[in-house]
């Protein structure tokens, strides 16, 4: 059986015992909050060099730096949720938090494997866009390889599916952090503790 870190929740001489609560394992946090940290980057970065080179049709060095940047992060992005897939397939995920009801767990299954599907077709769809263009080089450094033979009006479909993606990305990720937000603020439970412990209750 897969071990995860477990606190029990604090209460009060009045409350009756609550059910102690499965937090994911310090792996599982460092796989999450790296993804978050990148995304947070990654999402402006990808508008300011479209905004530069496809609508001001700008392309200087910062707006080649932008794409070289955002080609980078979107490998290691997809490298990194990989390997936190595999990571959980193969070491399971802490048990739900105590409280939830059959529909919390529903939603949240949903959210998270959505998530999971996004945060590997959008990076794979952009890999398959520049494969296309090509236009695979990164800082004049490195070249990604190749996935397909160059066409660039195939490109272009790819990279309206890949800015589709990450449209819909944008959406899970905002549901994600609302539904966070109201389990810790409205519920009061330790959903979110699960993620950062030191906000167990």
């Amino acid at each position: 059986m897969p071990r995860h870190d477990a606190s029990q929740p604090r209460t009060s001489a009045s409350e009756p015992p609550r059910q102690p609560v499965e937090v994911y394992s310090a792996t599982a946090r460092h796989f999450h909050w790296t993804v978050v940290a990148l995304l947070a980057v990654q999402i402006p970065i990808g508008f300011a060099m479209v905004y530069r080179g496809a609508t001001l049709n700008i392309w200087d060095n910062l707006t080649n730096g932008l794409y070289s940047s955002h080609k980078l992060i979107g490998m290691i992005i997809l490298l990194l949720v990989v390997l936190r897939l595999g990571y959980r397939l193969v070491h399971g995920a802490p048990a739900d938090e105590p409280t939830l009801k059959a529909w919390h767990k529903a939603a949240s299954a949903f959210n998270h494997w959505s998530l999971y599907v996004l945060l590997i077709v959008a990076p794979v769809l952009g890999w398959l866009g520049v494969s296309y263009y090509p236009a695979l080089d990164v800082f004049g450094i490195i070249k990604l390889p190749g996935l397909v033979a160059a066409n660039q009006k195939t490109a272009e479909v790819v990279f309206q599916y890949h800015g589709l993606a990450v449209f819909l990305l944008i959406i899970f990720a905002g549901m994600h952090v609302a539904a966070a937000l109201y389990h810790y603020i409205l519920r009061k439970d330790n959903v979110l503790a699960r993620m950062i412990p030191r906000l167990m209750r």
